[in-house]
């Protein structure tokens, strides 16, 4: 079975920069129509405008605060106005920050839920209703009595934070370990409708967030290079291959998994970790 997502319509948050933004435009690379979705304005403009000016149309950009209601509603409606339907939607919007883990007061941990959980769930409810829909217009329209083929693909972007834990990524952590979750449960409640949910959750790849660490913490890069067996910090694009492949209809009998990309990290820190 293909990789191939030719002539697919995807939503992808968080495609102003970083991992986001390399998953969107190799989606374009491949054939596909891709909606770039980010608050940032600005680095749409500057990361995309090209592409929304082509002839063969097949590139969007939407700018807005996904945590709000109405932002999201109007990222669904320009999708279905540009290209008439949603075939697979890439949450990879995501903030990371460090938390103070004994100040009360810290409001980390809810800001990050809020960004990194809440409105990728919320989206993913608006867009899911929308494959739900569309995909009940094509059989009747078809005359089939038989469902076939699956009607849609949500992949959410997580971490290896929600599985190790980090006191000073507290939030960041718990943000991600809800996230994967909310996969596999979304993946339970929309499995019947022929919608597959899954998540990749990474861990030493460069995106926006690292390479601000890396510019402040230089020692950082060898850290990360000696606790990672394959040696080295994967590139986006490595990310955006395996999303790829989990938006396709190779991956039409896998839902609810979390794919790890992290270079073999994971699996070295259980080893490495004391038993208790």
């Amino acid at each position: 079975m293909s990789i191939s997502i030719a002539g697919k319509v995807a939503i992808v948050t968080g495609a102003a920069n970083g991992v986001g933004l390399a998953i969107a435009r190799h989606f374009v690379e491949q054939g596909a129509k891709v909606m770039f979705a980010d608050m940032d304005e600005e680095g749409l403009r500057s990361e995309v405008g090209d592409l929304v000016d082509d002839e063969d149309g097949s590139v969007r950009a939407h700018a807005g605060d996904l945590r709000q209601r109405l932002t999201r509603a109007n990222l669904l409606s320009a999708t279905i106005e540009a290209f008439d339907r949603v075939d697979i939607l890439v949450n990879a919007s995501r903030q990371v920050s460090r938390t103070a883990p004994l100040q009360e007061d810290e409001n980390t941990v809810g800001d990050l839920l809020e960004q990194n959980l809440l409105s990728a769930l919320r989206l993913t409810q608006v867009v899911a209703n929308r494959m739900i829909k569309q995909a009940g217009e094509k059989e009747e329209l078809a005359g089939q009595e038989e469902r076939v083929g699956q009607a849609g693909v949500i992949v959410n972007l997580s971490s290896i934070a929600a599985r190790r834990s980090s006191p000073d990524l507290l939030g960041f952590s718990i943000a991600s370990a809800a996230a994967e979750q909310a996969t596999r449960v979304m993946s339970l409640a929309l499995a019947p409708h022929r919608i597959r949910v899954n998540a990749v959750a990474i861990g030493s790849v460069m995106s926006a967030s690292l390479k601000s660490m890396l510019k402040e913490h230089e020692s950082l890069r060898e850290q990360i290079t000696e606790r990672t067996p394959l040696g080295r910090i994967a590139s986006p694009e490595e990310v955006a291959e395996v999303v790829q492949f989990l938006s396709s209809d190779a991956a039409r009998f896998i839902t609810g998994e979390i794919v790890t990309v992290d270079g073999g990290r994971s699996p070295l820190d259980s080893v490495t970790m004391p038993a208790h």
